[in-house]
């Protein structure tokens, strides 16, 4: 028999969760009628959710053996609820996918014939048109991707997303990063294994609302780019660099204009220059100190997240 894991992190998803548990049951049900060696686990992860979440996992598990999940003790944030359901998984293959349905389930038996005959280690989909995102936040994503790429020797595909189809050696080398800094993305590209990419037509949710903010994806994209790039380290020092050689013209420049005129702008060159090189010190401080702030968090070795219930405890609670 062969297991598959679907891992699911929610936060706040009470609206969907339902139609979500609906859908990826019939869908497994039916991959498991063409394959009978098949079997499936859910794994469900609640992010700390402030509604009904957590209800609704006690009650699939009450009435469904295949429901597991773990309920965080606060919100660690997706990252975490991926790392925590790649880490808790049991299955041969392992798949990662939202609640929100944006992740159709209907993309999994296409997934799982890419991957078990081992001519792929993941199959996963790739976003090529962006259907109801406002043109400002897909302009970003777009120079996301593209910043990254230039930056980063880690290629990260434009459009491709955590849906994920995997074998076990891929999600057990993806749990050896065990950096409380993550950036999913990009891991998923740097352990490598053969990845085919499924080119799909983005959907809006069925119900609710997202949890990613426009400010909420910027934190995450510079958290992106600082795990997987030095280049901002090299920004600083050629600023640094540009900051001598403009203080080195606007000295010439201003010696040239006070010799030639009565206009005496030596004052004014001596602040202007001062602000100049300052901003750029605290510029270059500044990512510094971005660096220094995560080596900070990965010394300190925090747990990546903290568990507050799971279905274990809930079974045992009814007695099953």
């Amino acid at each position: 028999m062969k297991l598959i894991s679907v891992v699911v992190p929610c936060y706040n998803e009470q609206e969907v969760l339902p139609m979500f548990y609906e859908e990826i049951t019939k869908v497994s049900d039916g991959m498991k009628e063409e394959h009978p060696e098949l079997e499936f686990e859910y794994l469900f992860i609640n992010d700390g959710s402030k509604d009904r979440t957590l209800e609704i996992f006690r009650e699939l598990a009450k009435k469904d053996k295949r429901v597991r999940y773990i309920s965080f003790s606060r919100n660690f944030g997706k990252e975490s609820g991926i790392y925590a359901g790649l880490k808790n998984s049991k299955g041969d293959y392992v798949v990662v996918m939202d609640a929100d349905l944006q992740h159709p389930p209907a993309f999994l038996p296409e997934m799982y014939n890419y991957v078990k005959d081992g001519e792929y280690d993941c199959a996963t989909t790739r976003r090529v048109s962006r259907t109801g995102e406002s043109k400002i936040r897909s302009f970003f994503a777009r120079l996301f991707y593209k910043i990254m790429n230039k930056i980063s020797d880690t290629e990260i595909v434009d459009g491709a997303q955590d849906f994920r189809f995997m074998t076990r050696q891929m999600v057990d080398a993806i749990l050896e990063m065990s950096e409380c800094n993550r950036f999913s993305k990009g891991i998923f590209s740097w352990v490598g294994f053969k990845v085919k990419y499924m080119p799909y037509e983005n959907v809006e949710r069925l119900a609710g609302t997202t949890s990613w903010s426009f400010w909420g994806l910027f934190k995450y994209s510079l958290e992106g780019i600082m795990a997987f790039s030095t280049f901002p380290l090299a920004v600083a020092i050629f600023l640094g660099i540009l900051s001598l050689m403009l203080s080195v013209i606007i000295l010439i420049a201003g010696i040239f204009v006070s010799a030639v005129s009565d206009i005496k702008y030596r004052w004014f060159i001596s602040v202007a220059s001062t602000f100049a090189t300052s901003g750029v010190q605290l510029c270059c401080t500044g990512i510094l100190g971005q660096y220094m702030g995560k080596m900070y968090r990965e010394v300190k070795k925090r747990p990546i997240y903290i568990a507050g219930e799971t279905d274990e405890d809930f079974r045992s609670k009814i007695g099953e």
